[in-house]
Parts: C-alpha cells; sequence; structure tokens
C-alpha cells in the first residue's frame, strides 16, 4: 500500500475513533466516518472488506495500543509502582479533560455495547485489556498477588473513568489513585 493509501486508512481509524469514543458503536456509523474522515466509500470497503466490525475492531486495537505504549513509557520511567499507577491516571486523566470529558477509555464503550454480539469486537476489547493487565502485571512481578491485583487495579481505573467521565471531575481518578497506593503498601 501506497503513503496514500496509508494516509487513507488511517484517516479513517482515527475518524472512527473519534467517534466510537464520544458515540459508541452505534454512534460510528459507516456514513460518518466517510465524512468525518473525508474518505471515499469506496476506500472504506477497500481498506476494510469485512465492514464496520473490522474497522472498529483495528480502531480499538489502535487506539488500545497507543495507551499501552504510554503505560510502556511510565513503567519504564523508574519510581514505585504507586507512582506508575499514579502516571497512567494522570495519562488518562488529562486524555479526558482535554477531550471536554467526551473520551474516557477507548476500549470500554465497545465493550459494553458489542462484546456480547460480536466476536470479532469482544477479541479486540479482550486483546487491549490483555495487553494493559500485562503491563500492570509487570510492575507488579515481585508479589505473589501479581495476576490478582493487576486485575483489580485495571478495574479500578476503569471504573474510575467512567466516573470521571460521567461527573465531569478527575475526583474518581484520583480517589481511586489513593485506593490502590494503599493496596500496593
Amino acid at each position: 500500500m501506497g503513503q496514500k493509501g496509508t494516509e487513507t486508512r488511517d484517516r479513517l481509524l482515527d475518524a472512527t475513533q473519534e467517534l466510537i469514543e464520544t458515540g459508541g458503536y452505534l454512534g460510528a456509523g459507516l456514513n460518518q466516518v466517510i465524512a468525518a474522515s473525508g474518505a471515499p466509500r469506496g476506500s472504506l470497503y477497500f481498506h476494510f472488506p469485512d465492514g464496520k466490525d473490522q474497522l472498529v475492531g483495528e480502531s480499538v486495537r489502535r487506539a488500545g495500543q497507543a495507551i499501552g505504549a504510554a503505560m510502556e513509557d511510565l513503567a519504564g520511567s523508574g519510581g514505585s509502582t504507586t507512582e506508575f499507577v499514579e502516571g497512567v491516571l494522570r495519562h488518562l486523566g488529562d486524555r479526558l479533560e482535554e477531550s471536554g470529558w467526551r473520551k474516557g477509555c477507548p476500549v470500554a464503550t465497545v465493550a459494553l455495547e458489542m462484546a456480547a454480539t460480536s466476536d470479532p469486537l469482544q477479541k479486540a476489547c479482550s486483546e487491549v485489556y490483555t495487553r494493559w493487565e500485562a503491563a500492570l502485571r509487570t510492575r507488579l512481578a515481585d508479589r505473589p498477588d501479581a495476576d490478582d491485583l493487576a486485575m483489580t487495579i485495571l478495574a479500578l481505573v476503569e471504573g474510575a473513568l467512567l466516573l470521571a467521565r460521567t461527573h465531569r471531575s478527575r475526583e474518581p481518578l484520583n480517589r481511586v489513585a489513593r485506593q490502590i497506593a494503599a493496596l500496593l503498601r
């Protein structure tokens, strides 16, 4: 695929990510994606021949990789596990607040709407959450409860993002950061 094809594909994925983060799977109709991306309809089907679920699945994976990369950067910056988790929450909180409280988790909305009815989207969401959990587990490797604690922290972060978006406040993120710090003592 040439540079123009890659650019068109990226525009389609960017538009899809924006639409699913702000309006969910149902708010990301193909006509909306085409309009938001400026790509021709034929390009959508050329790059995503399996349709909307393929497009959304790849968008979820791509957004998940971006947040996963930020988590890995934070993990590599040294500091304690508590500081790492606080950094992740700060990063996600910044992202949420900068979007005017419209962008919470790029996976959660699709998971809630579609994981029970679409195997490809369930798989995409599961892959992203598994990667994030693994990043947490790596930071907790010296603890005997690393598996359970990584899952617990991920669930707390996801819940805090939902509440922060709902309340349009960072307070849920701050409270969860304090409770995670207590768990890690």
